[in-house]
């Protein structure tokens, strides 16, 4: 039988890229995202065949609902080979406005508890084999903070470490964690951004060097690599220079955050 792969926020952008791209390489797939029709009608549009995927529909701001979709996939596919927690959200946020407060817990809820409510059906199972892959959507807006993104960057910054953690955990009983950084790729979440984003990707040209990062078992990754090189540049410099270079930027879109 196939390899499979479960991958969250299935419905569009980079979730959708990489299913293709795995299905291309001769995965199964299990989809989930909460706009299920929108991927099936991806996936007959692709002339993936009925028997190479199943559709779960959860919603990554649940523990209880992705878990279910895990467990449902095991029970139906059999224990993945790659899990990809890449559903979430990214919005702007003002901590002097009320309102934003709970865009801060929504975002942590979907990116970061989410994540963590993705990973946890396969653990055991994964151990249990001896081999496994779980791979965690980070950013690099989680390496330095960006006025206005507070929630998104804090959310981000926590999905690296928690991956980190949880690579040295696994790593004795041979399951390998991978977190991949994504720079600005031209998907639904950056097309509402009001500002400049340099070495900008399409989903596509993202999704193969994503897949190469896995397959390898590359522990971290910055894609594309000119990001990675950017982000370390900004981590180096003095907090007044940071400062001064980033006064003026715009800040992130707000409004009613919903996981993707």
């Amino acid at each position: 039988m196939s390899r499979l792969v479960f991958i969250t926020g299935a419905s569009s952008g980079i979730g959708q890229a990489l299913a293709l791209r795995f299905f291309q390489a001769g995965y199964r797939l299990a989809l989930v995202a909460r706009r299920t029709s929108e991927v099936e009608s991806w996936a007959q549009a692709h002339g993936i065949s009925a028997d190479s995927y199943k559709i779960y529909s959860a919603d990554v701001a649940s523990s209880n609902s992705i878990v279910a979709a895990g467990q449902a996939c095991m029970a139906a596919q059999g224990v993945p080979d790659v899990v990809v927690a890449n559903a979430g959200i990214s919005i702007g946020m003002d901590t002097a406005v009320r309102e934003d407060l709970e865009v801060m817990a929504q975002t942590f809820a979907a990116n970061n508890i989410g994540l963590a409510a993705t990973f946890h059906p396969f653990v055991a199972a994964m151990v249990q084999r001896g081999s496994g892959s779980l791979v965690g959507i980070g950013s690099v807006a989680g390496i330095r903070g960006l006025p206005g993104h507070g929630a998104y960057c804090a959310s981000k910054a926590a999905v690296i470490s928690y991956c980190e953690s949880l690579r040295g955990e696994l790593r004795p009983a041979g399951v390998k964690v991978v977190t991949l950084c994504p720079g600005y790729i031209d998907t639904p979440l950056t097309q509402k951004n009001g500002y400049a984003m340099p070495f900008l990707m399409q989903p596509e040209a993202f999704a193969d060097k994503a897949f190469a990062a896995i397959e390898a078992g590359a522990s971290y990754r910055v894609i594309p690599w000119q990001m990675g090189v950017v982000a370390k540049l900004l981590r180096l410099l003095p907090n007044a220079v940071f400062d001064k270079a980033l006064a003026g930027r715009p800040r992130k879109h707000r409004q009613p955050a919903k996981p993707l």
